[in-house]
């Protein structure tokens, strides 16, 4: 167990305000409390962070990839620690790998990889996202059309057994693969349905709202648009407060003043927050990758295939929240809360997102230029420095 320290000598983000000449109070893994610093104990260990930004740690719920791993290549406990180790590096203290549109057998050996990972409660896993493989193939995006398959009886009753094993899960379907009941019956289960991929309008779309879908994937990518007779999904989700929408900022998936009107139209209580749909050049040198057996380059930013279509991001979560500071205007504490509260908030997850009392102690040192300092997940640093000897965790 993480003994008590308190972080003190910087700024404090806890998830609402910044609070100045106040202490972070870590206890056995979680927060006990935010107190003036004037008011700690003398026998507890004071930790200075120099200045820093102590923030809530950063949550993403799509994320393919990381440290050389792509989590369809590698299905397995050891592929799970590599990714989420290589976004920690970047203020990701829990994430979801992502399985995106593949076989049967790899789709078993995730969700086994998932369990084991859940078991052995692997620094930073949060559980898994199941993107595809009941999508649309008109929207397919970068997945593989000859994989993209509607749910049958089978699949469904995987999806149920495997619910409650592998942590939090979500997954991405699209309405013309998949009936409204059997959404119901993976909501039932535990699952958070995410539509996506999907050419439908929005008269078909809202019966799988009612019947519990309640998030949205990579809002504006692989989904039918909003035209001035047509709805779209995209429609839809910027007026269904029920749905929460993810979004990736990078500068190449949506355009800034495109994220900038979604912001400004998004119905609550549902959100947009940030995703990077990171792939597994991030912390690596990588220049490109198979997908299905399809190369991947990565150019200037970009991850596309062969054909020039957008194959994930080449982005960490830090940087998309640098984006929407620097790039779309967004003051500081909201593009925070886009990378922390608000997927918390939409996958349901009750003890992240924020640094109040009883939260788990999974945060952030930033400088005040964004740079990170020290990545901690369960109150032990798992990155950077720990601020209690100066020494590289």
């Amino acid at each position: 167990m993480i003994g008590s320290f308190a972080l003190c000598g910087g700024r404090i983000f806890d998830g609402a305000v910044f609070l100045d000449g106040q202490a972070l109070v870590v206890e056995n893994g979680r927060i006990k409390t935010i107190m003036p610093v004037a008011d700690l104990s003398s026998s507890i260990e004071r930790r200075d962070v120099a200045g820093g930004l102590i923030v809530p740690g950063f949550i993403d719920l799509q994320v393919n990839g990381g440290g050389g791993v792509l989590l369809n290549n590698q299905p397995d406990l050891d592929g799970i620690r590599t990714i989420c180790s290589a976004h920690a590096a970047y203020g990701t203290t829990a994430l979801l790998p992502t399985l995106i549109t593949d076989t049967v057998d790899i789709r078993s050996k995730a969700v086994a990889a998932g369990i084991a990972a859940f078991a052995e409660k692997v620094p930073g896993y949060l559980g898994l996202h199941l993107e595809g493989p009941h999508l649309s193939v008109a929207r397919k995006g970068t997945h593989d059309p000859s994989l993209i398959r509607p749910l049958e009886s089978d699949d469904l009753q995987f999806l149920v057994e495997k619910a409650g094993h592998f942590g939090e899960a979500l997954i991405t379907l699209a309405p013309e693969s998949v009936s409204t009941a059997d959404v119901t019956k993976l909501v039932e289960a535990g699952y958070v349905v995410s539509l996506g991929h999907t050419n439908a309008k929005a008269r078909d779309i809202l019966p799988y709202v009612s019947a519990g879908a309640s998030m949205v994937t990579h809002l504006f990518n692989a989904m039918s648009q909003m035209e001035n007779r047509e709805p779209g999904l995209v429609g839809v989700a910027l007026a269904n407060g029920r749905l929460s929408c993810g979004l990736i900022a990078d500068g190449f998936h949506v355009d800034p003043i495109v994220i900038q009107v979604a912001l400004a139209a998004k119905q609550g209580p549902g959100r947009i927050f940030l995703v990077t749909d990171a792939m597994s050049t991030i912390g690596t040198d990588q220049q490109g990758f198979l997908l299905n057996d399809r190369e991947v380059f990565r150019r200037g930013g970009r991850l596309t295939l062969a054909d020039g279509t957008l194959a994930g991001a080449d982005i960490d979560m830090l940087s998309c929240v640098r984006f929407a500071h620097e790039h779309i205007g967004l003051p500081l504490t909201e593009a925070l809360n886009m990378a922390s509260l608000y997927p918390a908030e939409a996958i349901g997850c009750a003890t992240k997102g924020s640094l109040a009392a009883g939260m788990d102690a999974d945060l952030l040192v930033l400088k005040p230029d964004l740079s990170l300092m020290a990545t901690f997940i369960a109150g032990a640093c798992v990155f950077g420095e720990d601020f209690s000897k100066g020494a590289a965790a």
